[in-house]
């Protein structure tokens, strides 16, 4: 199986990919990892990867051109050519949690792409465009997606078949058999509408993504407004902080309700919040 991972820190996986199962994986050509560094697919001479989110707010967003441009090189395709057996994965704060069944479905493909953010987040557009899935590794805070990144690729390998000594290891552990029964490792593969993935709940640089009020945060958008056709929301670019805030909070709530619908039952909703989710339930 092989895993690109992509990062503005690619020294941070010398080490945590050295050792045990992924060493010996690795070794054997049953798992090859390779690791690009994003401001590789930068052409400016500060080597831009982010910039500030339209609509106002604190922190820096990764720009979406770097990030498609260096998944479209390594795939040698556009997104839109994407071939069967493979998923890029985005690492951010917007989606559903990483299960074993999760890693089961992963570990049933041939090519994972590991898109690790950092910052405010990552462009929406990236999201929406260009990755199949969003992956979270739980409910708490840490700088980006590096470590959630190579925990991943540590329970997807330990699935493949060769990567451990002994193959019942895999089938009787902690949470296989009743994750197993609720999953085949068939469904949901990439292009069917089907995403199991999710963000890791805490927005990078320490900048929480799991709000405080127990919603997920708003998408956010960065220079260029528009890029490959799809533009920035118009309200963003308007001025007027009030509309910018219902929308944001609108759209938070949106994002909650499709990938994290539990944390709705002990979030800090107000009355304008449940009028908000009445609308939204009401359009799908």
């Amino acid at each position: 199986m092989r895993f690109d991972i992509v990062t503005i820190f690619p020294d941070f996986f010398t080490g945590p990919l050295d050792h045990g199962i992924l060493r010996r994986a690795r070794e054997t050509g049953l798992a090859q990892v390779q690791i690009h560094d994003l401001r590789a697919s930068t052409h400016d001479r500060h080597r831009t990867v982010d910039d500030r989110p339209f609509g106002g707010g604190e922190g820096m967003v990764l720009k979406p051109e770097p990030l498609f441009e260096a998944v479209e090189g390594l795939l040698g395709a556009p997104r839109e050519s994407l071939a069967p057996g493979t998923a890029i994965v985005l690492l951010s704060a917007s989606g559903r949690l990483f299960r074993q069944h999760t890693a089961r479905r992963f570990a049933a493909l041939e090519h994972l792409v590991l898109l690790c953010g950092r910052y405010e987040g990552v462009d929406e557009r990236v999201a929406e465009h260009l990755a199949t899935d969003e992956i979270s590794v739980g409910d708490f805070v840490v700088s980006g997606g590096e470590l959630p990144a190579a925990m991943i690729i540590d329970a997807v390998t330990r699935l493949l078949p060769g990567a451990l000594g002994n193959e019942a290891s895999s089938i009787n552990e902690s949470f296989s058999e009743s994750f197993s029964a609720a999953e085949p490792v068939s469904a949901a593969l990439p292009g069917n509408g089907a995403l199991d993935g999710a963000a890791h709940i805490a927005a990078p640089e320490g900048e929480p993504r799991y709000r405080d009020d127990g919603i997920l945060d708003c998408p956010h958008y960065t220079r260029p407004q528009i890029f490959r056709g799809w533009e920035v929301p118009e309200v963003l670019g308007s001025g007027h902080h009030q509309e910018i805030r219902r929308w944001r909070r609108r759209v938070a709530l949106a994002k909650t309700l499709r990938n994290r619908p539990e944390l709705l039952a002990s979030a800090a909703l107000t009355p304008e919040d449940l009028k908000l989710l009445d609308e939204i339930r009401g359009e799908t």
